[in-house]
């Protein structure tokens, strides 16, 4: 039900985030006609591969004063994203969570933008059936307990393609020719880490996405090349610091490791999810780079993590993957696991030779000068004393001792 006038909270200043797309340039003027207040725009750039000086334009259209376009690339990739991969996240057994962990960073700089001009409210277009709008918001209150927010598809009546379109000719915004004429069959999100693609005609999960329009990042396994390409991937402290011996900033790592990934069809999903909000949902991800950096972290953990550090590590993924998933970035439970998850990672140094080829990523070596790996106790050939294999017979019969005793009870 849409809220009448006399509900609606006093705002005298909002700070949108703001794409320049049809939802939220129409969220921008329906802020300014429902609650009279000053809106300020934030737009992020993390990567996402698009223009945005044309939002600039239009918010400037409006009358919009106070406009922040802001380069945050950098410290997406290396304060989310490169944490996120020190704990080899993964939802539900494949999802590398590109979209989930895209969120607080927007909503940490919303909460500053709000504290820097002092408004009492901030405002999205995120959905009332999605995850973003729990992610959103459970980052906001987290930041800043006593602010107010303003979910426009949780408050009006402009529920359709039709109305939103009917609302911007009313209003003069202008709308891309695609969005008018319906030809683009399905919504995307893009930053550095992923392109995720869902809704229109990928809402049947039995449909075949479209060959045309979807998979902008990654070559169809038929084009790709039929000559593997060999690289290789150093680690300091679990992140990622070079590629093929070359050092970059952690955005321009995970930017490589895109195109490297793209051109051999690396890093296409087609999923069927379990969203927080209850709903299953289908959505259609590629994520070239992450997909080849969880498989090279994995890889020098092999070597430089205990074994129960590691398998505890296993344990914890799955809890630490729905946290983010679900908006609990910002949580102390997310945060007191990172601690956890970071400690893990002082002695995982290396590099990893790693092979990609039509779709796959296939690790051919590894080494580190933290490795635990002991080629004299582990070899199959003579070991010169270094293992005692008669000590083997006394471990197995103590471990197997409690089901020796179940069975002389069974007879």
């Amino acid at each position: 039900m849409k809220k009448t006038a006399s509900s609606k909270p006093k705002i005298k200043k909002v700070v949108l985030a703001y794409s320049g797309g049809l939802d939220t340039s129409v969220i921008l003027k329906w802020l300014q006609d429902e609650y009279d207040c000053e809106v300020i725009t934030f737009t992020a750039d993390i990567g996402q591969g698009e223009e945005l000086e044309p939002a600039r334009k239009k918010a400037q259209q409006f009358g919009i004063k106070k406009i922040y376009i802001q380069d945050l690339r950098e410290e997406f990739v290396r304060d989310f994203v490169f944490p996120m991969f020190r704990a080899n996240t993964v939802y539900e057994g494949e999802y590398l969570l590109g979209t989930s962990i895209a969120r607080p960073l927007i909503a940490k700089h919303l909460i500053e933008i709000a504290k820097k001009e002092k408004a009492d409210a901030i405002s999205h277009g995120a959905t009332g059936k999605g995850n973003d709008q729990v992610r959103f918001e459970l980052g906001a209150y987290a930041l800043m307990p006593n602010i107010k927010i303003i979910a426009p598809w949780r408050e009006w009546d402009l529920l359709s393609r039709d109305k939103l379109l009917a609302y911007a000719d009313r209003h003069g915004i202008p709308v891309d020719y695609k969005k008018r004429k319906g030809e683009a069959p399905f919504s995307m999100d893009a930053n550095l880490l992923h392109i995720s693609y869902e809704g229109g005609v990928l809402e049947d999960p039995d449909r075949e996405p479209p060959a045309q329009g979807m998979w902008r990042l990654t070559v169809p396994l038929e084009k790709a090349p039929n000559k593997p390409e060999v690289i290789e991937l150093d680690f300091e402290r679990g992140d990622l610091v070079a590629i093929n011996g070359k050092k970059m900033k952690a955005h321009e790592l995970l930017a490589t490791l895109n195109t490297m990934g793209g051109r051999h069809g690396i890093g296409r999903l087609d999923l069927v999810e379990n969203r927080y909000v209850g709903m299953k949902s289908r959505g259609c991800y590629e994520t070239p780079g992450g997909t080849i950096l969880l498989r090279a972290h994995r890889a020098i953990e092999s070597l430089t993590l205990d074994r129960e550090v590691a398998h505890l590590k296993d344990d914890l993924m799955p809890r630490y993957a729905s946290l983010v998933y679900n908006g609990y970035w910002w949580s102390p439970e997310r945060i007191a696991l990172q601690t956890l998850i970071d400690h893990t990672q002082a002695r995982v140094h290396g590099r990893v030779r790693l092979k990609l080829y039509k779709g796959t990523v296939t690790v051919i070596g590894r080494q580190s000068k933290h490795s635990l790996f002991d080629a004299r106790i582990s070899t199959f050939d003579d070991d010169g004393g270094a293992y005692n294999q008669a000590d083997a017979g006394g471990f197995i019969k103590l471990n197997a001792l409690r089901m020796r005793i179940a069975a002389t009870k069974r007879k």
